[in-house]
């Protein structure tokens, strides 16, 4: 638990200080190449598609689709007006529905708070931002957990857990997409490994289990993404081309 909590600060300073230096680079723009560039941007609605498998046999599921909090903030560097590189932090609202089975209206809502740090290449008109490829991959630090359970549409259970070992707390993913101007853009992205944590116990009427133990589940996500350069950028372009 230690380590979860320090990585979590760890990431917090993270954002601290890139919001500082976002602002300290505000109140002197002229330093900086006008290539090397922040922007608003994240990951905006998205639809996760699950498979999952109990002792070897599918599971039903249902797609999610989510738009509350998904947010962030990239950091660019355009290396060639067609070819960049970026990094950043975000956080995404991702998880899994679940059904018991067709003949029975008991689902399973999961999901999980990440905060995730990109890293990725642009191809394309990365400066003129027309349109352009990207592709990378991310890890994310999951940090809250919330499970709901209802039956016959209605929710009869639900619990909350900050930091839960019910899933693993890195999870890596590869992603791929297209952005177009003015900065809207549709990415997938693909978890490779288990959305629960195999190695959970829990104690019930004392005795322990291990309730994820043959279960196989991978999350599949189809993102609405957007990335907007900050106004000031425009500006100190205007800047520059008046003392040129």
């Amino acid at each position: 638990m230690n380590l979860k909590y320090t990585l979590f600060a760890l990431i917090c300073c993270l954002c601290y200080f890139a919001v500082y230096a976002q602002d300290s680079t505000e109140q002197k723009p002229v330093k900086l190449r006008q290539h090397v560039y922040p922007s608003i941007g994240g990951d905006g609605p998205i639809l996760t598609f699950g498979d999952v498998k109990y002792a070897g046999e599918h599971v039903s599921t249902v797609p999610r689709f989510t738009f509350f909090f998904n947010m962030g903030r990239n950091y660019n560097y355009d290396v060639t007006k067609w070819f960049g590189i970026f990094s950043g932090i975000n956080i995404k609202n991702i998880g899994i529905i679940t059904k018991a089975s067709d003949s029975l209206d008991i689902k399973l809502k999961r999901r999980v708070y990440t905060l995730g740090v990109p890293f990725g290449i642009k191809i394309g008109d990365v400066r003129g931002q027309n349109f352009f490829f990207f592709l990378g991959g991310q890890y994310d630090l999951a940090f809250n957990y919330k499970e709901k359970q209802f039956v016959d549409g209605k929710k009869v259970k639900k619990f909350n857990e900050w930091f839960s070992d019910r899933t693993p707390l890195l999870m890596p993913s590869l992603f791929a997409g297209f952005r177009f101007y003015p900065g809207i853009g549709l990415k997938v992205q693909y978890y490779p490994n288990d959305f629960f944590n195999k190695d959970y116990k829990q104690t019930v009427a004392g005795v322990a289990t291990y309730p994820y133990r043959n279960v196989a589940a991978k999350i599949f996500l189809v993102t609405l993404t957007y990335d907007f350069r900050d106004p000031w950028i425009k500006n100190y372009g205007h800047f520059r081309h008046l003392h040129h």
